[in-house]
């Protein structure tokens, strides 16, 4: 004759194979539900990290540690504290305020179109020719004719750059500007680079609001643009983040504050 478990136990039995599926362990008597290592082996995966077996069988131990650590705090009534109490409520604006931001993100992506006609505006401003000068910036002009003076008797552009130019940056490289597109520079300073040849240095300072500034123009080519798929990830970036800087302060700017 087979043995019967009793009808009550049976029950029992059930209850208990339910509540161990839907959580994770029971600590101290009280049921921790899978929905926590769910919440936070998301948020693994949106910093990047895969959620392999090792790494959930982690996530598991830690949201057990925590339901540990947060029942000895409970018991301690460190819960009812003002400065708990503080917290929470920034954690929660912080949550709120990063699935307002999530949401607005996910109905406004930036398209394929939005970055082509980015990086078409950015060629079309940066084509042409790119330069490479070296400038002198002294506050005076008399200062500048004196220099231009000295550079036709054979002192050297680059040495007097280092010790009087007031452009610190390319002032210690001898006044190195790099290679740039004209429209890096003030219209004054430009219009004066693009008339000299290569090699050549301007007779005469070209004042800007700066001061005033004795140009050498040192070689001049084809400007030098990125492919579009190189730099595609970086305007997806910059876009994106331009539209949510425009989404906040469109916000700021209809709220009625008091």
């Amino acid at each position: 004759m087979k043995n019967h478990l009793p009808f009550a136990l049976m029950i029992t039995l059930g209850a208990l194979t339910s509540s161990f599926a839907q959580n994770v362990a029971i600590v101290n008597g009280k049921a921790v539900p899978k929905s926590r290592v769910e919440a936070l082996a998301q948020q693994v995966a949106r910093s990047g990290r895969p959620v392999t077996p090792e790494v959930e069988s982690q996530i598991k131990d830690e949201v057990i540690a925590r339901e540990v650590f947060m029942q000895e705090a409970q018991k301690k009534g460190l819960d009812a504290t003002d400065d708990y109490r503080s917290q929470l409520e920034l954690a929660r604006q912080t949550i709120l305020i990063r699935e307002l931001f999530a949401e607005f993100q996910k109905n406004n992506p930036v398209t394929e179109a939005d970055i082509r006609a980015e990086f078409d505006k950015f060629v079309s401003a940066n084509s042409g020719k790119e330069y490479r000068a070296r400038h002198i910036l002294v506050e005076k002009e008399d200062q500048a004719k004196a220099i231009i003076a000295g550079i036709k008797k054979g002192q050297k552009f680059e040495e007097i750059a280092k010790k009087q130019s007031k452009d610190p940056g390319s002032g210690a490289n001898g006044g190195d500007l790099d290679w740039a597109s004209p429209g890096n520079f003030v219209k004054e300073f430009s219009e004066a680079m693009m008339g000299l040849k290569k090699g050549q240095m301007t007779d005469v300072a070209v004042k800007t609001q700066f001061g005033y500034h004795i140009i050498r123009l040192d070689d001049l080519r084809e400007a030098q643009l990125p492919k579009f798929d190189d730099v595609k990830p970086q305007i997806a970036q910059q876009l994106t983040q331009t539209k949510m800087n425009n989404y906040q302060q469109d916000l700021r700017s209809k709220a009625k504050v008091e």
